[in-house]
């Protein structure tokens, strides 16, 4: 019961230490005639979430933009396990195919979603396949390096027992690599959910979702709505990066690496 409430209490006291300090400065340090740069919280919860009209404009375009990076996600977990899988069979074929996912990562997507507007429209694909782009490389690079960093006494007991490559794969290497395959999940969560903000946020045509509103809101001085928006979307990537935190606690309890370690702090409670 101590840690629980210390981990509650720790991040709760950040949380209101930074909407006092969020008032001070709207209040006190910006002058009345500029505060719409910053307007306080109570302004936000009430123009934005207390209004019926303004909280479902919310909703529809978080909802748009849940869609686009939930189904980007599971895209981008499909194609980048797959590819791992592949990567980790053979160092030739890790030669071939990582490079490639290196130069996906460092290509500047924000170049390339104007070119995905043309080939493809500015509709939903468009929107996941940026989504696609920005999640992949961190599933690629976790999922090889957990597939690869299996015990080798391991290997040998199971070559041995004559076990053929598929059960190997299917035995030994995706169960120790779960760790790594959900760490890689957590960060690709995170950039889905900015990978469908910033397509909204260019692309500009068809059903606005988080992003476009981000967009529209500045230009029509609707500084509440703005932060609101911001808010939202930060609130929902915040959401699937804990369900992808709790459901790697439940799936990898049984893996070293998640039991307590005696000599670090707190390993004895």
């Amino acid at each position: 019961m101590s840690r629980r409430l210390k981990d509650f209490v720790a991040p709760t006291g950040v949380f209101l230490l930074a909407i006092i300090i969020w008032y001070l400065i709207s209040t006190v340090v910006i002058d009345e005639g500029r505060r719409f740069l910053l307007p306080p919280p109570d302004a936000v919860v009430r123009v934005a979430f207390l209004d019926p009209v303004n909280l479902k404009d919310l909703l529809a375009g978080l909802g748009l933009s849940a869609r686009v990076a939930l189904t980007g996600l599971v895209l981008a977990t499909v194609i980048g396990l797959s590819l791992a899988t592949v990567m980790s069979q053979a160092r030739w074929l890790e030669k071939s195919l990582f490079p490639y996912a290196v130069v996906l990562q460092t290509v500047p997507i924000l170049a390339l979603v104007p070119l995905f507007g043309y080939w493809f429209g500015f509709g939903f694909e468009s929107r996941v396949l940026t989504c696609v782009l920005i999640a992949l490389f961190p599933i690629v690079a976790n999922a090889l390096f957990g597939l690869q960093s299996v015990d080798p006494a391991l290997h040998q007991l199971f070559s041995l027992h004559g076990a053929n490559r598929l059960t190997r794969l299917w035995k030994l290497q995706l169960p120790s690599a779960l760790p790594a395959i959900f760490t890689g999940l957590r960060i690709s969560a995170g950039a889905a959910v900015i990978g469908a903000v910033v397509g909204d946020f260019f692309f500009q045509q068809g059903q606005p979702g988080i992003g476009q509103l981000i967009y529209i809101y500045p230009r029509r001085l609707q500084s509440e709505m703005l932060f609101a928006a911001v808010i939202l979307a930060s609130l929902f990537g915040l959401a699937v990066f804990w369900l992808f935190g709790l459901a790697s606690r439940r799936v990898t309890a049984w893996h070293a690496s998640q039991e307590p370690n005696p000599l670090s702090p707190g390993g004895n409670k």
